[in-house]
C-alpha cells in the first residue's frame, strides 16, 4: 500500500494530464530547440561551453583509467537533465514572448525552494552509484589493465570469450532507463509549476508509459547527437546540449496538460 507521502504525490501527478503526440514530433521538438538557440545564442552557448569544458576536465583527469572514464561519462549524462535547467528557463522566457538574458540563467540557480536541489542531488547519486558500478565490472572482470580507449575496445568489446560488454551495457541500461523515465519532463516542470519532486516524476513516467514510442524516438536522438558531440572531440556539444536543452523543454510542453495550472514566475 502507497504511504501517505505516494499518494499525496499521484494525486499531484493526476492533476497534469499527458497530451498524446505523434512519433516522429521528437523531431520537432529538435526544430523548436534549434530556433531558441538561434533566437538566444549568447546565454545558450555559454552553457554549452561549460558543460563541454566539464566534460572535457573528465577526460583529462581520467585520460589513463579508461575503466574509470567510461562509467564518468555516461554517469555525466544521467546529471545533464538537472544542468540544463537554465536552458528550460531561457525557452519559458522566449515562449512566453520575453527577453532571455544571462540574467535569466543565473535566477535559477537562486531557487525559491530545495525541489531542483534535492533532485539534482538525487541524480547526482544515481550517476555516481553508476560511476562506480562500471569501474568495479569493468576492472574486476576485464583480466587486465583498462587504460585507454584502445584497451577497452580489445579487452572487453571484441573480447570473443567474455560476456563483460554485454553485461556492462546491460547494466548501464538497467540504471539509464528508468533514470531517463524519471527525468524526461520532471525537471522543466519542476522548474515552471509547484509540483513535488516525487510529483513530477509520477508525471515523467506517465508520459513514457502512455507514449513509449515518441518517447523511445527522442532517448535515440538524444544518444546519438551527445555521441557525435563526444566524437568531435567536445567541441560539437557546445552546440548540441543546449540545442538538446531548450528541444527538452518543448518535449514538456508537448506532452504535459498544465492548463489551469498556476505556473511560477
Amino acid at each position: 500500500m502507497p504511504n501517505k507521502h505516494t499518494e499525496k504525490a499521484l494525486q499531484e501527478s493526476r492533476r497534469f494530464g499527458v497530451k498524446p503526440v505523434p512519433v516522429l514530433r521528437p523531431l520537432g521538438w529538435l526544430a523548436r530547440g534549434w530556433a531558441d538557440l538561434v533566437h538566444c545564442p549568447g546565454p545558450s552557448l555559454l552553457h554549452g561551453l561549460v558543460l563541454a569544458l566539464a566534460g572535457a576536465a573528465i577526460f583529462m583527469l581520467a585520460r589513463h583509467r579508461f575503466w574509470l572514464l567510461a562509467g564518468a561519462f555516461s554517469g555525466f549524462l544521467l546529471v545533464a537533465p538537472i544542468l540544463a535547467t537554465g536552458l528550460y528557463a531561457i525557452s519559458r522566457e522566449l515562449e512566453r514572448g520575453r527577453r532571455a538574458t544571462l540574467a535569466t540563467v543565473l535566477q535559477v540557480w537562486k531557487p525559491r525552494d530545495g525541489r531542483l536541489v534535492g533532485f539534482g542531488l538525487l541524480l547526482a547519486l544515481a550517476g555516481s552509484g553508476w560511476v562506480l558500478t562500471s569501474a568495479a565490472l569493468i576492472t574486476g572482470f576485464a583480466g587486465v589493465p583498462i587504460t585507454k580507449p584502445l584497451d577497452f575496445v580489445r579487452h572487453v568489446v571484441l573480447n570473443e570469450g567474455s560476456h563483460l560488454f554485454e553485461a556492462w551495457l546491460a547494466l548501464g541500461a538497467v540504471l539509464a532507463a528508468p533514470v531517463f523515465a524519471s527525468t524526461l519532463i520532471a525537471v522543466p516542470l519542476l522548474l515552471d509549476r509547484q509540483i513535488s519532486v516525487l510529483g513530477a516524476v509520477f508525471t515523467s513516467w506517465r508520459a513514457v508509459m502512455e507514449y513509449p514510442a515518441p518517447v523511445a524516438l527522442w532517448a535515440a536522438l538524444i544518444m546519438a547527437l551527445t555521441l557525435v558531440g563526444m566524437a568531435t572531440l567536445m567541441l560539437g556539444l557546445v552546440v548540441i546540449l543546449p540545442w538538446l536543452g531548450h528541444a527538452s523543454w518543448h518535449a514538456y510542453r508537448d506532452l504535459v496538460d498544465t492548463s489551469g495550472m498556476a505556473r511560477i514566475d
